[in-house]
């Protein structure tokens, strides 16, 4: 039995004739060790709120409670798993709240007025816009204001690497720009598909984040994101001819940078995008009139 005094979540599953559904990306984790270890690996949980996406048949959220988090927040989409949360819920009185919802439709700062982090095995085919409007989610008033303590999230492994790259490698772009300029990004361990009910097709990888207090170099969100959109839609061309949709002349922008107009988008690091995003949010200004 585990530790928690709940039954196996096998038998959990089979109790309530509970399979994965795909349209939700489901994949369950049911070895409680391995979720003990994800939360272990998110740091300390008892002067926090927690919250997780997709909790499923609760192998995560047992985890997390199983490792002292003071409350956990899980948000569910899919119905049939609410009798099981309750059922967790009843074994942890005053610390597990339930949210019927989909995550894509709710800011995670609105579950909870005490800081907090999130702790999730995403689904899949949600994962990278979530990690996205989070981040987003976090600049107020034109401010980076991040609620979240740290974010320990579970991704496929592809997607991992994207998000921790440095320049220069295949895996850089958009995604780990705008991560690592808001964040600090470690790969934290694989996870084999086999430990997974059912098996997915792919390696997982966790993924531990940690707010920076600043930005890592000045630059307005919406005109870096429409920056990198340019640059890499077409990352095996020149700059030079890959800004040609955002600027009227590429050369001149990237000369006032410091850039050579030869470059592609993977060698540029973090802070040179930044400098392009300021002379272009310039120039915009100067278009109208400001």
């Amino acid at each position: 039995m585990p530790d928690d005094g709940l039954p196996p979540l096998r038998d959990v599953i089979a109790a309530h004739g509970l399979r994965a559904d795909r349209r939700f990306g489901q994949n369950f984790i049911l070895d409680l060790n391995l979720t003990q270890r994800i939360a272990r690996t998110a740091g300390a949980l008892s002067d926090c709120d927690v919250i997780e996406i997709g909790p499923g048949p609760g192998g995560l959220t047992r985890g997390l409670l199983m490792s002292g988090a003071r409350k956990v927040v899980v948000i569910e989409a899919d119905a049939r798993f609410l009798p099981v949360l309750e059922d967790i819920k009843s074994a942890y009185p005053e610390r597990l709240e339930i949210v019927h919802a989909d995550a894509l439709d709710l800011s995670p700062d609105d579950l909870t007025p005490h800081p907090y982090r999130i702790v999730s095995n995403l689904p899949y085919n949600i994962a990278t816009p979530l990690l996205t409007r989070w981040l987003e989610g976090s600049w107020h008033a034109g401010i980076w204001s991040p609620r979240f303590l740290s974010m320990t999230l579970m991704f496929q492994k592809e997607v991992a690497q994207r998000i921790a790259a440095d320049p220069g490698t295949e895996a850089y772009g958009r995604l780990s720009i705008l991560v690592g300029w808001l964040c600090e990004a470690r790969i934290m361990f694989d996870v084999d598909r086999q430990v997974f009910v059912p098996p997915p097709n792919v390696t997982s990888s966790i993924v531990h984040l940690t707010p920076r207090e600043q930005p890592r170099a000045l630059a307005d969100l919406k005109t870096l994101s429409r920056l990198t959109a340019a640059a890499f839609g077409q990352r095996r061309k020149m700059l030079r001819a890959s800004l040609k949709k955002i600027c009227s002349s590429p050369s001149d922008l990237l000369a006032d940078a410091g850039i050579t107009e030869t470059r592609r988008a993977e060698q540029l690091d973090i802070e040179e995008f930044c400098t392009l995003a300021r002379l272009i949010a310039e120039q915009d200004r100067q278009k109208r009139g400001e």
